[in-house]
């Protein structure tokens, strides 16, 4: 129910009412003045004067659109220009290093898998073209929380404005639904930026962000990883070429495996709201003249309440798949980096990175509410290091032919009973498969004896 006044507000701490209905009256006729610096802090960026002005065209832009939806723009713009480093190698030799790289990975891939060699080329990729690459991919898995944002502030300037301000209230609650989408864009894009200097390759967190079947490496970032693993440099360009070529393979052969993983975050994405009552709450406690309690504000994770029953359905899928997905990926890669002896060094280096997250995934997670981490990947790489043992990489890249064949949770729990099934072993037969026996005997005028 929306308040008749802002009686609430009128204490010692906050605004009375005359002086609230002149702030709003000063927006909407276009009179109030936004301190885009304050802004651009609160969304952590730097206090750079072009990115500024940039930032305050795109809030006018914001005010003065009809326009329901959001405007990623600044979004891509925040990406790509918080990538830094725009070249794909920083020093001669790297990019001939790199493409070398590739080229003893993929043969030495092809002794490891029977998948075949995706056709397209490898990319060498800078962090700039990385976020603009794929930022379409973080732009869907983020806009259904930046809307539900958006709307919740329109929500709740409707519930707190005096009834007299009635006539003006159309157009603030568009005003707030786009300068709550541009703040978001402008921490999504932030967030991007940074990740972009923490992926070592397009299939870094196990779903296609690029196309499908298409590999990429950031040389950049590979060297850096290198160098904080203290690890020869070379060692390591040759094993993330390998697991991110590993990547390609399967995504191009398993072409209905990226769908289901995207499919999946989109579920889960669907589901997404906001707490009403977290955003009152943080609101009572928000000072606006902070921008450090801003920024806390959107990355908190407050404003995104306890998953729904879909939602956790929605999350495991995922999980599992993508459990699956890097556990293949971990023991083709092993397999096909044998002959280096920093490999296992390497392997355990990004197991661990993985299972942490960095900073600028931490912040995704916050502020989309999903981790896009495989929880369960140790045992699902155990369950394909078993089946690869009991019935060979053929057996086992079989398994990817169709996604009725592909493994599943419980199979991760009880890679025996897989085996079994793919040595020609017969289970027990379950209630159903009784059933349809006991329907068929019937038919025939027969009953089995039962047991």
């Amino acid at each position: 129910m929306r308040a008749p006044s802002v009686d609430c507000v009128s204490d010692s701490e906050g605004p009375d009412e005359e002086e609230f209905r002149e702030i709003l009256r000063a927006f909407l006729e276009g009179r109030g003045e936004i301190d885009p610096a304050m802004l651009a802090s609160a969304a952590g960026l730097p206090n750079d004067p072009a990115m500024l002005r940039q930032l305050v065209e795109q809030l006018q832009q914001a005010m003065q659109s009809n326009a329901d939806g959001i405007d990623w723009t600044i979004a891509r713009n925040q990406a790509t220009t918080l990538a830094q480093g725009g070249t794909v190698v920083t020093l001669p030799g790297e990019r001939d290093a790199a493409e070398r790289a590739l080229e003893v990975a993929e043969l030495w891939l092809g002794e490891a898998t029977e998948l075949p060699q995706s056709p397209l080329r490898p990319l060498l990729m800078s962090r700039r073209e990385w976020t603009a690459a794929t930022m379409d991919v973080w732009i869907q898995f983020a806009e259904p929380v930046a809307t539900s944002i958006s709307n919740a502030l329109s929500e709740s300037l409707s519930q707190a404005a005096p009834e007299e301000l009635d006539s003006m209230l159309p157009g603030a609650s568009r005003l707030m639904r786009s300068l709550g989408g541009t703040l978001f864009a402008m921490q999504l894009g932030q967030v991007v930026g940074a990740l972009s200097a923490e992926v070592l390759s397009g299939g870094d967190i196990g779903i296609p962000l690029i196309a499908e079947g298409q590999a990429a490496i950031l040389p950049q970032n590979a060297i850096a990883f290198a160098a904080s693993i203290e690890q020869p440099g070379d060692q390591v360009q040759l094993w993330v070429s390998a697991r991110e070529l590993a990547h390609a393979r399967l995504f191009r052969h398993a072409r209905w495996l990226g769908l289901q993983l995207v499919t999946a975050v989109g579920d889960y994405a669907r589901g997404i709201s906001i707490d009403f009552e977290a955003l009152e709450d943080i609101a009572a406690d928000l000072d606006l003249r902070d921008p450090q309690a801003l920024r806390e504000a959107f990355q908190s994770g407050r404003l995104i309440p306890p998953r729904t029953e879909a939602q956790q359905q929605a999350l495991g899928r995922l999980e599992t798949t993508l459990a699956l997905v890097e556990g293949w990926v971990d023991v083709v890669t092993a397999a096909a980096t044998r002959r280096l002896p920093s490999a296992p060094a390497v392997a355990e280096a990004v197991r661990r990175r993985r299972a942490a997250g960095g900073p600028a995934e931490r912040a995704l997670s916050a502020l989309v509410g999903l981790e896009l981490r495989p929880r369960r990947l140790r045992e699902a790489a155990a369950m394909w290091q078993a089946v690869t043992d009991a019935v060979g990489a053929s057996g086992r890249d079989a398994l990817w032919s169709h996604p009725d064949v592909m493994p599943t949770a419980a199979d991760i729990d009880d890679p025996a009973a897989l085996i079994a099934r793919l040595l020609g072993g017969a289970p027990e037969p379950d209630a159903v498969d009784r059933a349809i026996e006991d329907l068929l005997a019937d038919e025939d005028g027969e009953r089995p004896s039962e047991a």
